[in-house]
């Protein structure tokens, strides 16, 4: 039996010279997709950017996040967009939050690349009903939905679980140690991506990807028996 889910590894760098570095750590490590972390540059130059993603020739997520949920960007809403825009034709998938503009996201979304839309509490895990309801507008806006939130207790993991079992084309994410563990069980419920740590830790919780695959093999090998 074959996991469908894919592994991510995020890249979260000060210059494009070391992202581009860091991509082949990453890739040599086995990530599946690469996740570009253009909020984490210093001096973001959407020439320098896009030449980047062509130099590394690996699928990839373009993220530019935003302040308010845990992102590095320090330009204007539209700057944050358009620099998402024009790596459209370059990536396999944007990831642009569910708190953009609607417009922004439906821009990115119509030039045909796969649209991750995302939402982020770094606080605490509201009710399944809610979750499910930002889970609804993020596909209606986008192809891939995405939530991650920060668990109290081991109820609240549970909630994620019960999410990636009702929803499908759905990445959801119990962040933290308690919640590490929906990062591996994501590949159960064919998540379409799950995320490990390679040379970045961009979120709490994150799995380093040598035990992300090996956590993986493992309950497939069991899977299978």
């Amino acid at each position: 039996m074959y996991s469908q889910t894919k592994i991510a590894i995020p890249i979260f760098q000060k210059n494009c010279k070391d992202v581009i570095e860091v991509a082949k750590d990453c890739i040599d490590k086995g990530a599946d997709i690469l996740e570009f972390r253009i909020d984490g540059l210093k001096n973001p130059d959407i020439n320098e950017i896009k030449n980047t993603i062509e130099e590394i020739n690996f699928p990839m997520i373009a993220t530019n996040r935003i302040s308010t949920e845990g992102g590095s960007f320090k330009g204007s809403e539209e700057e944050r967009v358009n620099i998402l825009y024009e790596c459209c034709d370059l990536v396999e998938y944007v990831d642009i939050e569910l708190q953009s503009d609607d417009e922004y996201i439906h821009k990115i979304h119509d030039t045909g690349v796969t649209t991750i839309v995302s939402y982020h509490d770094f606080e605490k895990t509201p009710e399944l009903n809610e979750i499910m309801y930002i889970i609804e507008k993020e596909h209606e806006l986008g192809d891939i939905a995405k939530v991650a939130f920060m668990p109290q207790n081991l109820e609240d993991t549970l909630t994620i679980l019960a999410v990636l079992s009702h929803c499908k084309d759905t990445i959801a994410i119990s962040m933290g140690d308690l919640g590490s563990y929906t990062r591996v069980m994501a590949s159960k419920f064919d998540s379409p991506i799950t995320f490990a740590a390679g040379t970045d830790v961009t979120a709490p919780g994150q799995i380093d990807i040598e035990t992300m695959k090996a956590l993986l093999n493992m309950n497939l090998n069991i899977m299978d028996e």
